[in-house]
């Protein structure tokens, strides 16, 4: 066999190898939800650098979408958002046990300031709020409405662009004054929470408020329904172990909530 002939095999077999490798890689991520350069690596005995290699050329063919240290199914990783319409006759009953169970967390003194983000599990707080609470802070136009009503309540509504599809208030004006505040509590939703990549949202102007929000308070609860697990969106707007506790319906699977645990976050089951 020529020299010609050899290296035209040795090379026809790499990339055999590598074909078959990717197709287990990505049955792989379809199974687990999600696969990391280092345990492939591992698998496989090739280096970290064969893998990301693999992975790119994964992604660049539709199949999986690069995320911190791996990948997940390209089918995971999501950017549609729903509008608030079709989001408040969703799982009703989970929410509004949901709001209660968060409510229970608040601390009992006088004067307590909370922050409220924008969002349909978070709404229904809104008028659960106690009478130990003065003022509100939030970015939701309807949250702000209905709590304007209230004689015994300060609610400031943060400026700024509003976002049509959530009703939120989000842009620099909004940031600005986030950045300035020290409040006790801040009650968040989530479009998407996964172990891996902590709580998400489609849109970063969002992302930012929430962000926000999570820095000017002294306590953090992250409320979301259980059909939320294993979402991952484009922006993360908070590691796992940010929040003080993610408070969820008792839907959510107990390896989930163990999963969750080991990661460093409380979970409340509502």
């Amino acid at each position: 066999m020529s020299d010609q002939v050899w290296s035209w095999s040795v090379a026809k077999g790499v990339e055999m190898y590598a074909e078959e490798r990717q197709h287990e890689i990505v049955t792989r991520a379809r199974e687990l939800g999600r696969v990391s350069v280092a345990e492939l690596a591992s698998r496989f005995d090739v280096t970290p650098e064969t893998i990301r290699r693999d992975l790119d050329a994964l992604a660049g063919r539709g199949l999986l979408s690069r995320v911190h240290g791996g990948a997940v199914p390209a089918e995971k990783l999501r950017l549609a958002e729903a509008s608030v319409d079709s989001r408040e006759t969703s799982f009703p009953e989970e929410k509004l046990a949901i709001a209660r169970r968060a409510i229970s967390l608040l601390p009992r003194r006088d004067g307590l300031t909370v922050v409220v983000d924008a969002g349909t599990t978070t709404a229904r707080l809104c008028a659960l709020l106690p009478a130990w609470v003065s003022t509100v802070v939030t970015n939701s136009v309807s949250s702000a409405e209905l709590l304007a009503s209230r004689q015994d309540l300060e609610v400031l509504m943060l400026g700024g662009q509003v976002r049509n599809l959530t009703q939120a208030t989000v842009g620099a004006h909004a940031l600005g004054v986030l950045r300035s505040l020290r409040c006790d509590v801040a009650f968040l939703g989530t479009n998407g929470i996964s172990a891996e990549h902590g709580f998400s949202t489609p849109d970063p102007h969002e992302a930012a408020v929430k962000q926000a929000m999570v820095r000017c308070a002294t306590q953090v609860y992250v409320l979301a329904d259980s059909s939320k697990m294993d979402n991952e969106y484009l922006v993360r707007f908070a590691e796992i172990d940010e929040a003080d506790a993610l408070v969820t319906d008792s839907k959510l699977p107990a390896t989930k909530a163990a999963e969750l645990r080991a990661a460093g976050l409380h979970v409340e089951l509502a």
